[in-house]
């Protein structure tokens, strides 16, 4: 049996695995997600939000703290219309607040 070793990027990798080009592609959609709601989120607070995993039409937020949570449970109506006229299919958004590494 013969191996080819040879490195490649990370970026290649991804290119040349179907598997790893899925995950890259929803990577880079959930990040345009994000960007697109920049003018309807109240100023300072897209810095405490990261685009996080897309699963079919349900779309995860990941947030820095339980008030940006509260906030966007407010503004959930809007975002979804808003990411529906789009384009893309979203029928719900998940909130999942990310536990400090201070208080761990």
């Amino acid at each position: 049996m013969i191996r080819n070793h040879r490195s490649v990027s990370a970026l290649q990798a991804a290119h040349e695995s179907p598997t790893l080009s899925h995950l890259a592609a929803l990577t880079k959609e959930s990040s345009a997600r994000l960007k697109s709601l920049e003018g309807l989120l109240p100023g300072g607070l897209l810095k405490n939000i990261k685009p996080g995993p897309i699963e079919g039409s349900t779309w995860c937020l990941l947030l820095d703290n339980n008030a940006v949570a509260a906030k966007l449970r407010q503004l959930m109506p809007a975002l979804q219309a808003h990411l529906r006229s789009k384009g893309w299919e979203v029928t719900s958004i998940r909130l999942k607040v990310q536990m400090s590494s201070l208080t761990r």
